[in-house]
């Protein structure tokens, strides 16, 4: 992927509140690989995004389509951390890290701009 492009989800912006399901003693997130279930996006490949997503009060960065649903962290790792992470779940190893580091550092300037806690350096 030549330029990386950050798309919003207007439909979870324009509703901050939903940041998972909330019952006492209990928080779940919708499974993160719905569609609809984030709040930033960048296109990686043809068939694999990064995605910042409402996770307990932050924003979680990972990938859209996984093999393990719950590889994510705060946007406010840094961003050398969170690929190291959920980097397994690339699916497609054509995707170089450089892409996945610039993708997820889009990601974590419009986390930045939502929620305003600053990031942890790199």
């Amino acid at each position: 992927m030549e330029d990386l492009v950050l798309e919003v989800n207007a439909d979870y912006i324009s509703d901050a509140d939903k940041e998972g399901i909330d019952i006492p003693g209990i928080m779940i997130t919708p499974a993160v690989g719905d569609d609809e279930y984030w709040l930033f996006r960048v296109k990686v490949s043809d068939s694999q995004s990064i995605i910042g997503f409402p996770k307990f009060g932050t924003i979680g960065i990972g990938f859209q389509k996984e093999k393990d649903w719950n590889t994510n962290l705060s946007y406010q790792t840094p961003a050398n951390r969170i690929l190291e992470h959920i980097r397994f779940n690339k699916g497609d190893d054509n995707i170089s890290d450089d892409v996945c580091l610039k993708a997820i550092r889009l990601i974590q300037d419009a986390a930045l701009n939502e929620k305003g806690f600053p990031l942890d350096p790199d």
